[in-house]
């Protein structure tokens, strides 16, 4: 590990850091929700099939649709509204374990992007009365809203433990009365990870967010080349605290973000999907190992974690359930401690000693592939309940990664001093450190 990195490896904890800045002037999901002129909702009763045989009645609510995906849960008991609009979320069906959703309603500007990107929504409970003086609508409106359907009533607990001991499935849901045309479509269903969901969620277009924002640590910001594979918008808000940001598509021409944006810097985000899939996601991981090749700082979180593996000739798997929710453990090797996260994801890193940990029936993984930069990486984060890797520090490079979510939204703090870390690892690189 670099001095430059170690140097750097126990930074303060901070505040909040969206707590002292304004909001980013974004498309917010909420943006033109009016509950009055909404089409009507679905109602009546529904059912869930999913590809292994199971089959979970329930009723109907959001838009009259059906829905169809891969099944998922996460154990979050707050944040629904940004675990909603959270594009790591593309292409599946989300199960909330938690049994009452939509207790304080939905708030304007509160999104973590324009939309919302699971393809069906479980709940046990869909409050229809918010109790929040500042709802502008409950989630059965959200919903239909963005022409999502939902289903409740569902006995979640059955769900969660059903794919915790068999792994996620394809699933589809929608009125009891259309059960066997269902049942006909789920035969046909392919798993999203075959999708370019990268492409879908991200931007097509670079955009100078600047420096909009006032930071009483630092100054001068360093300019930053935001790599969106479907990027959260408290990420954004992070960043900006720290750089001047330059939010891009992850097929940016590599050059492009050197000569004519003149990064100083690389960050690549989460996002959805198989990391190890041909389209978008293959691009960024080609513009992280460029990077680290010309060692400029760069900081990857969630997908743009497991890109940095997959660039740095480690192999990625499809995990049995994944992580999502804001509850995970995961330990700093570096020194020992323990940090509650926040987490979204389905695939992981294989360690490089013990493999495939907490892997998928299926056996899903990438094929082996070749270290793009040339440097070695070794685990610095793992995860206390299943010891997957959860970060991955480059040797002698100020590079790291996290699989986890440091910006919290949902989750806890614990982990957000990381967007200060790398702010000062990018400083020492430069020979700017105070």
């Amino acid at each position: 590990m670099s001095e430059v990195f170690d140097a750097d490896s126990s930074i303060e904890e901070t505040h909040f850091v969206s707590d002292r800045i304004e909001n980013l002037p974004l498309p917010d999901a909420t943006d033109g929700l009016e509950p009055r002129s909404l089409p009507p909702p679905a109602t009546g009763k529904g059912v869930i099939l999913t590809a292994d045989g199971q089959r979970y009645e329930g009723d109907l609510f959001g838009a009259p649709r059906w829905a169809e995906g891969e099944l998922v849960f996460t154990t979050g008991m707050m944040g629904y509204q940004e675990s909603l609009t959270d594009p790591s979320f593309a292409g599946q069906i989300l199960t909330f374990t938690y049994p009452l959703i939509g207790n304080y309603g939905i708030h304007g500007g509160k999104s973590e992007s324009s939309k919302i990107w699971p393809r069906g929504v479980i709940v046990r409970h869909a409050t229809p009365i918010p109790d929040h003086r500042d709802s502008i609508a409950n989630v059965d409106e959200f919903l239909r809203h963005h022409g999502i359907p939902g289903i409740e009533g569902v006995d979640t607990r059955s769900i969660t433990r059903h794919v915790r001991e068999l792994g996620t499935v394809l699933c589809i849901f929608g009125p009891l009365e259309d059960e066997k045309q269902m049942i006909q479509r789920l035969e046909q269903l392919t798993s999203p990870d075959l999708e370019d969901l990268v492409d879908e969620v991200s931007i097509n277009e670079p955009i100078h967010l600047g420096q909009s924002y006032v930071n009483e640590v630092f100054d001068e910001r360093p300019r930053l080349g935001v790599l969106d594979c479907g990027i959260k918008y408290n990420i954004l808000r992070h960043l900006c605290a720290y750089f001047d940001v330059v939010w891009c598509p992850p097929d940016i021409d590599y050059d492009d973000l050197r000569t004519k944006y003149n990064i100083e810097a690389l960050f690549c985000s989460n996002g959805p999907g198989d990391p190890a899939h041909a389209g978008k996601a293959t691009e960024a991981r080609k513009t992280l190992a460029r990077a680290v090749k010309d060692n400029i700082p760069v900081m990857g979180i969630c997908l743009g974690h497991q890109l940095m593996g997959l660039a740095s000739g480690l192999q990625t798997y499809k995990m049995r359930y994944g992580h999502r929710g804001a509850n995970q453990p995961v330990v700093d090797l570096a020194n020992g401690t323990v940090a509650i996260t926040s987490q979204n994801h389905g695939f992981a890193v294989a360690h490089p000693k013990d493999g495939m940990l907490a892997a998928h029936p299926s056996g899903a993984t990438s094929p082996k592939v070749e270290n793009l930069h040339g440097s070695e990486v070794k685990v610095r984060y793992i995860n206390a309940n299943d010891g997957t890797v959860e970060g991955l520090d480059v040797i002698d490079k100020p590079c790291f990664t996290v699989q986890f979510h440091p910006e919290a939204c949902p989750g806890p703090h614990d982990a957000s001093p990381l967007f200060k870390r790398f702010r000062h690892v990018v400083d020492a690189h430069y020979g700017r450190a105070k």
